[in-house]
């Protein structure tokens, strides 16, 4: 299959928004494979001298418009046949780090303990790429699992311009740690072409994401997109090559908890013909509910089930 490049710049990435009315800056083939280069960080997270700095992110800083608070976008990509109804297919085929450095941040009002914070911080977390590690500012060298905080498709073209911090029906800022490289990430499509960007990437992150960031830095993403119109998902749902994911997404968590809970007991019947009532068994004795991200002003919670138990 055809293979395409989107690299990062102030002609291909969105600072800070989703918009339907953004138009596509590639436009692929269904079941294509594009590599998409991503930067992350404002000015003030820059590292100080002896780190790489990728220049495109220099030069998004000085010529980029900043419409919302919000992440640095690259996309969106248009994908031939997808259409508001169908679902896009996301694998994840492969995940580098583009840079040595990473950062962390926190900030008062914000996080999981909004008013424990006395002042904002921001760390430096240099990373070994071939070690695969971030070292932290005490001596531990922390083990990275790189992935995409941030993939979306536009949302309804109804909602005109929206951050990318919060995450929705169409995907976005989901913070999933479980979308590393081997994972496939599906998404409901709302506009024609279903525009899919990406951004946001973390070196590291825990479930909960709970001071605001991860270990934020500048990711390449390999990702073959397929339009399906087999499936229909109303909210983002994912599979690892063990585990079928679903996820609720909603400012309180224990709505979350409900969406995530009620799309994996229909997804337990679809693949299985199990009963409602024995497919909602099998979520309380085998499937695991954890929580997602508690940050962005939307939670996630999501619901993971071994794949074996419905082979």
């Amino acid at each position: 299959m055809p293979q395409h490049h989107l690299p990062a710049s102030p002609e291909t990435c969105a600072w800070g928004y989703f918009d339907a009315a953004r138009e596509p800056v590639v436009t692929i083939a269904s079941g294509d494979t594009v590599i998409v280069d991503t930067v992350s960080g404002p000015p003030e997270a820059l590292p100080g001298d002896g780190f790489e700095v990728p220049p495109e992110l220099l030069d998004i800083h000085a010529r980029s418009e900043r419409p919302l608070p919000g992440h640095i976008l690259t996309g969106p990509v248009a994908v031939e046949g997808a259409r508001p109804g169908s679902v896009l297919e996301i694998a994840i085929e492969e995940v580098r780090l583009r840079q040595d450095w990473g950062y962390n941040s926190m900030r008062p009002l914000a996080g999981t303990l909004p008013y424990d914070v006395p002042e904002a911080r921001m760390v430096t977390i240099p990373l070994d790429r071939e070690a695969g590690t971030g070292r932290m500012p005490w001596g531990l060298d922390l083990p990275l699992a790189p992935f995409f905080g941030v993939m979306g498709v536009a949302p309804p073209a109804s909602w005109g311009m929206i951050s990318s911090i919060q995450p929705r029906h169409h995907g976005g800022n989901i913070d999933n740690r479980e979308l590393v490289a081997g994972s496939t990430l599906y998404l409901p499509v709302f506009v024609e072409g279903a525009l899919f960007s990406c951004g946001d990437g973390h070196g590291a992150q825990g479930d909960g994401e709970v001071c605001v960031t991860a270990i934020e830095t500048a990711l390449q993403g390999r990702f073959r997109l397929t339009v399906r119109d087999d499936l229909d998902f109303a909210s983002p749902q994912a599979e690892t090559p063990t585990h079928w994911i679903t996820m609720g997404i909603d400012p309180d968590l224990d709505r979350c908890a409900e969406m995530a809970l009620r799309d994996m007991i229909a997804l337990i019947e679809s693949r299985s013909g199990l009963s409602w009532a024995d497919a909602y068994m099998l979520c309380s004795l085998a499937g695991h509910l954890r929580v997602t991200q508690t940050v962005n002003g939307c939670k996630g919670i999501h619901m993971m089930l071994e794949k074996a138990l419905l082979d």
